[in-house]
């Protein structure tokens, strides 16, 4: 980013400060990732992204006092422990770090192939680091006068893709001079992105020992008041197991739509993941691919809680075969379709 020349304004003094611009960039954006497993690093994370208001929507004068005592003061350690199970200790970091760094660097490939040094691409977290607002002001800084922002979530849900719009808009409230800007859309019907999909189960089956009875598209939770009150997340889940079971071929009984990762005394979105797997191994499928449509990216929900978790859930209720498909993560086919939508929304700027 440092080796752009300055471009000067039209018709500006000699003394006018410095501007680079010109440039197009594209920021994808993902959940976000702590520091490190241990207590401190862990509860930083946690107290940020439990007190979005667009993941717990209580009323903070009874939320935060039960969040900054019983909750922060426990969960950090179980949370931490979950996180060194899956840790990328060679890297010092996540493994959804790692992937999102994967990520943007074969996008930015894709992009530079296609349209020369004219469009930067990089990444942030909605919680933790690297932060969003950090990233829009140096892709400013490098000359970026157009930014598209792209939240990592195949399916719209206002406590993922929402509130990672809303901290992009944030960072440029902050800004003297903010740049054209474009938000990319909810992606779970394209057809780039369920053929990515596709071809993942497709491997996965070939690959497997025991065939499994039916695939199981596990996706993230969120209380099914949520859904109630207008949030398209449930219905685009369910048209997202649709479409790829059409892609494969499939009758409905091959393949079936559960959530995961429920939290706190509500009731979400069913049927809960941990208690299907078990439901279905009691009713004679013993074999069972699980796959996680809604992560771009595998990450603590995926590898820990699915992988170990729902497993042993599955395993304890007499199951014999569990197979994880994972997450498309920076497989060619979903870069492949990443930069693709993003070159659509890129349309009249090139």
């Amino acid at each position: 980013m440092n080796d752009m020349t300055y471009t000067p304004l039209p018709h500006a003094p000699v003394d006018h400060p410095k501007v680079r611009m010109g440039k197009i960039g594209v920021l994808v954006a993902n959940l976000g990732t702590p520091d490190g497993y241990d207590y401190w690093s862990m509860r930083r994370y946690l107290n940020e992204f439990l007190s979005d208001r667009r993941v717990i929507d209580y009323s903070p004068f009874l939320w935060q006092p039960l969040l900054q005592g019983i909750i922060l003061t426990s969960r950090p350690f179980r949370s931490g422990a979950n996180y060194k199970s899956i840790w990328n200790h060679e890297a010092g970091e996540s493994p959804l770090a790692t992937i999102t760094k994967a990520q943007t660097a074969k996008i930015a490939a894709r992009m530079q192939a296609r349209h020369g040094d004219r469009v930067m691409v990089d990444y942030a977290m909605r919680y933790g680091k690297p932060s969003t607002i950090d990233k829009v002001r140096a892709l400013q800084e490098a000359g970026c006068d157009r930014i598209v922002f792209f939240p990592l979530y195949p399916q719209y849900a206002g406590a993922t893709s929402a509130t990672a719009n809303d901290q992009f808009f944030r960072a440029l409230m902050k800004l003297k001079w903010q740049p054209s800007s474009r938000t990319v859309p909810a992606y779970f019907e394209d057809p780039r992105y369920i053929e990515a999909l596709a071809q993942s189960v497709e491997r996965a089956y070939a690959a497997a020992t025991d065939k499994p009875d039916i695939l199981v598209c596990s996706y993230h939770g969120v209380p099914k008041r949520y859904l109630m009150e207008g949030d398209p997340y449930h219905c685009q889940c369910q048209k997202t197991t649709r479409l790829l079971r059409e892609r494969l071929g499939w009758d409905a009984a091959a393949i079936t739509t559960t959530f995961q990762s429920k939290f706190g005394p509500e009731e979400w979105l069913k049927p809960y993941t941990v208690e299907e797997v078990a439901r279905l191994a009691k009713a004679g499928k013993k074999k069972i691919a699980v796959i996680a449509p809604a992560f771009s990216a595998d990450c603590i929900e995926t590898l820990e809680e699915i992988n170990e978790e729902i497993k042993e859930s599955f395993k304890d209720a007499g199951g014999e075969s569990f197979t994880y498909i994972p997450c498309l993560n920076d497989d060619d086919a979903h870069i492949d379709a990443l930069s693709d939508i993003i070159d659509d929304n890129l349309s009249g700027w090139l």
